[in-house]
Formats: C-alpha cells, structure tokens, sequence
C-alpha cells in the first residue's frame, strides 16, 4: 500500500475545464467505446481522481485490460488504453477502482508527471484535493519505486 496525494487534474476527463472540443468530458466520449470492448465505467464518477505518488513513480508491468487504437474522437487519432486493479483508502472508507492510464505515446495532450496517477473510482465522501489516501495496487499489475 502506498501513501498518495489528491491533486488538480487537466479536468479534461470530467469536462470541467469546457474544452468544446471534448463535450461532457473525454471520459463521457470514451465510455461507449470501453462498453463495446467489455469495460462498463457506469458505477465510477464521470471524472478521474488525479493523485501524487511522489517521491515514488510507477511501472506499468501486467496491466488487467488493454484497449488499442480506440478510434474515440472523430478529429483525434486512435489512443491505446490500460486499466489496472485498485483499491482506495479513505476516512475508514475502502472503494475499489481502476488506474486509467491512456498510453502517453498515443495520447495527443494532457500529458501527467511520472508521479500522478488517474483513477476511476465511485465518488468518495468529503475528499478534496490536498487529503491523502492509501492505494493498493496489484503488484503483478503495476509497480512503484523511487525515482
């Protein structure tokens, strides 16, 4: 289990930010595309939950799922996509959910540092940004050393 801060995200998954380029979020526009492949996203928040693993950063070792060249957006190219197994602690509270990792060699923008991590997760009771959580990771999924 590792220690992980709550941290302001593009807002571009939830679409926070407005960008009219992706209406209702990029999640929102993806979500169809996850529920052919076999993902339902429907009992997660329509958002990421952005989190600061530092001084540690991951290694993508087995993911759980990987989608390749979802073509989601008609004017973007096609994106790779992994999922991996979570669960996030909180206030005595356990919820389990999925680290979203869109592949950075396929993502157009909206790059994160080595040591944020996106999660998809229910929503979570009075967690703001600046608290901190416990997250467990399948270490057959994904690793976290120093960097």
């Amino acid at each position: 289990m590792i220690n992980a801060k709550v941290v302001p995200g593009h807002r571009v998954a939830s679409g926070a930010n407005e960008n009219p380029l992706f209406p209702g979020g990029t999640l929102a526009m993806q979500a169809p595309f996850f529920r052919a492949l076999g993902l339902d996203l429907t009992r997660f928040h329509p958002g990421t939950l952005n989190v600061s693993i530092a001084p540690l950063r991951y290694q993508v070792l087995e993911p759980r799922l990987t989608f390749r060249q979802v073509q989601w957006h008609p004017m973007e190219p096609p994106e790779d996509f992994s999922f991996f197994d979570c669960r996030i602690h909180f206030n005595g509270v356990i919820c389990t959910g999925l680290i979203y990792y869109p592949h950075p060699e396929t993502k157009p923008a909206h790059f994160q540092a080595s040591d944020v991590l996106e999660i998809l997760a229910p929503s979570i009771d009075g967690l703001i940004y600046g608290d901190y959580i416990k997250l467990d990771v399948d270490p057959l999924q994904m690793a976290f050393v120093k960097r």
